[in-house]
This record gives C-alpha cells, sequence and structure tokens, in this order.
C-alpha cells in the first residue's frame, strides 16, 4: 500500500518558511522596543479595573497557547510557506492584543502599577521572539533543546500574569519588599566578607618563624590588595551601620506604606517608591568600595550619596499621607543615625581630604 505521508516541503519551500520566522522575530523585537517607550493610550472612556485585568489574563493565556503551537507545528522540518504564514500571523496577533491591552492602562492609574504591567508584558514579548529564533537555529533533533526551553519560559511568565498586583498601592509595597530584600542582601554579604577576610586568621598562635613562611605562600599579611589594614577595618564598622540604617529605613518605609497608604494617592505612593529605589544601587555602591585594595575616598563619596538618598527618602515619606503624624521620632531617630555614621566616616577619611 503506498504510503498517504505528505510529502516534505521542498528546499526553496523550507527557505520561505524559514524567511517568515525570521521575519515574524523581527517584528516582535520591534513591538518590543516600543513597548519600551511607548505611553498609555488616552481614551474617551472610563477606565475599568475589573475588565483591564481580565482582558490581560485572556490576553497571556492566548499567547501562551500560541507558543504551544508554535513549538508543536516547528519541532518537525519546516512546515510549508502557506501553514507557516498562517502561524506567524496569529502569534503576531496575540502579541499586537497582548501589548494593547498594556497601552489601555491610564497613567494616573499609578506610573508604579504601569511599570510592573509593562516588565510582564515585555518579557512575554521578548521571550516569544526568543522562542521563534530558537526555532530557526535549534532544530527537534538539537540536544540543547533551546526551543524547548524558551516556550516553557513563555509559558512559566503568561502564568505569572494574574500574579502581578492589582493597583499601585500593591505594587508599591512589592517593589519596597524587594528594596529591602537587596539592601539585607548587601548588607549580609559584607558582614560575611568581613569574617572571611581576615588577614589574621590562623596566624596568631603560630610561631614568627610559620608566620613569616605563611606570609610567603599566602601573601599575608603584606598583600594589601587581598585584606584590609586596621584603618580600613575601622572605616568598615560606621560603613555596616550605614547600611544598617539605610535598611531599617527602607523597613520603616514599607510598615508606613502598608498600614496607611490609600490606593488613590498614586502619585505619593510613586514618588516614596522612587526615591526608596536609589537606595539599594547606593548600598551596593558603597559596599563594593569596602573591598580591599580600599580607597576611603571612594569610600567617603560613597557613604555621603547613599545618606543623601536616605535622607530623601526619609523626607519625602515624611511629608506624604502615609505618615500621619511627621512629628514621630523614627524619622529624625533615623535622620540622626546616618548623620551619625557619615560623621564617622568622614572624621576616618579626613587624612584622604587633606593630602
Amino acid at each position: 500500500m503506498a504510503s498517504t505521508a505528505a510529502p516534505a516541503p521542498s528546499a526553496p519551500a523550507q527557505a520561505q518558511s524559514a524567511e517568515q520566522l525570521r521575519r515574524l522575530a523581527a517584528e516582535l523585537r520591534l513591538l518590543a522596543a516600543q513597548v519600551r517607550v511607548g505611553e498609555a493610550r488616552e481614551t474617551p472612556e472610563e477606565f475599568d479595573r475589573e475588565r483591564f485585568w481580565r482582558r490581560l489574563n485572556e490576553a497571556a493565556v492566548t499567547v501562551a497557547g500560541q507558543a504551544t503551537t508554535l513549538t508543536a507545528v516547528f519541532r518537525t522540518p519546516l512546515p510549508a510557506a502557506q501553514e507557516t504564514q498562517a502561524v506567524c500571523e496569529q502569534v503576531h496577533a496575540a502579541i499586537k492584543a497582548l501589548t494593547a491591552v498594556y497601552y489601555s492602562l491610564p497613567k494616573d492609574q499609578g506610573i508604579t502599577l504601569r511599570k510592573l504591567v509593562r516588565g510582564s508584558t515585555l518579557d512575554i514579548v521578548d521571550g516569544m521572539a526568543q522562542l521563534v529564533e530558537a526555532l530557526l537555529i535549534a532544530p527537534a533533533q538539537s540536544t540543547e533543546n533551546s526551543d524547548l526551553i524558551s516556550y516553557n519560559s513563555v509559558w512559566v511568565m503568561c502564568q505569572q500574569v494574574p500574579q502581578i498586583p492589582r493597583d499601585n498601592k500593591a505594587a508599591a509595597l512589592l517593589m519596597l519588599t524587594k528594596s529591602v530584600d537587596f539592601v539585607k542582601d548587601a548588607h549580609e554579604e559584607m558582614e560575611q566578607a568581613v569574617e572571611e577576610c581576615d588577614p589574621y586568621s590562623g596566624l596568631l598562635n603560630d610561631s614568627e618563624e610559620d608566620s613569616r613562611n605563611d606570609e610567603d605562600v599566602l601573601g599575608f599579611p603584606s598583600n594589601r590588595d587581598v585584606y584590609w589594614s586596621e584603618e580600613d577595618q575601622e572605616l568598615i564598622i560606621p560603613c555596616l551601620a550605614l547600611v544598617r540604617a539605610s535598611k531599617a529605613c527602607l523597613k520603616k518605609i514599607r510598615i508606613l506604606v502598608a498600614e496607611n497608604g490609600k490606593k488613590d494617592q498614586v502619585a505619593q505612593l510613586d514618588d516614596i517608591v522612587d526615591i526608596s529605589e536609589e537606595i539599594s544601587p547606593s548600598v551596593d555602591d558603597l559596599a563594593l568600595s569596602v573591598y580591599p585594595p580600599m580607597c576611603h575616598l571612594t569610600v567617603r563619596i560613597n557613604s555621603a550619596k547613599l545618606v543623601s538618598v536616605v535622607r530623601k527618602a526619609l523626607e519625602v515619606t515624611k511629608a506624604s499621607h502615609v505618615t500621619p503624624q511627621p512629628e514621630d521620632s523614627w524619622i529624625p531617630l533615623l535622620i540622626n543615625a546616618v548623620d551619625h555614621c557619615m560623621n564617622k566616616i568622614k572624621e576616618l577619611t579626613q587624612s584622604e581630604i587633606e593630602l
């Protein structure tokens, strides 16, 4: 009996299908670039929050389905050009629908919320583009299975859409929590580095001759590139205290937003998040500058930047609706704490300024 299997597409047809995939990948990359800079599209209609989230979830489900179809169709030799075109058009339409929902989210719903929705949308669009590119460069026989990895990535990102915060207060709390976690990790890494970078560890009870041999083999304590001097160690103490105060500041701000934040005060919540997000990068800069070989002037500069950001975050929070009693003592206490740390750092680095 003759086989009824459809013949494999010819080489020219395969090339045409591949070109259609390349065009789709380029179009998806273009859509992603537009989302990165695109603004909300104003409409005369009143914003319907429930309808927005329903549409966004439905769009994500559709994209996940198209990713499944795309992967299933192209895990065999490339199909005929007509079938390829149909699949590509469906994928493009699904992604366009997703981005259209994002554009319908007005700015007055909160910049922090829009950033989260935009980030999720971008992840999905970029993920779909990567999937298309993986299907082009990694056929089904590939041992790397990069197409399945890319498909799984798109599917997971679509599944996460329902987890996006539904209002700007919830979005603000999420971002503040991330900032707290980042600063907490940086502080723990600094403390661990102090514990692990003791230049005299294991040498205190050795004889002078053994110590001399250790110096030759390990480079301790003569190599200033891998350990802290006594002056360095003294300077690290107020730096660690400053990072602890920064962490305490973020925790307090997060508590105030959770307890007193109002969903309709979107602008003030955005301001609090914007300035608070500057704390973590400033902590990272300070943390990096205290590693040996330490430049005391750099430590002083980075400490001053961190103090400036923390003070501003406290001032913005104090002036907002989340602080119903601005005279509460914890804000002045934190300001005094960071100022004390900075004064100590200035004192210990004064000799660098005078050189």
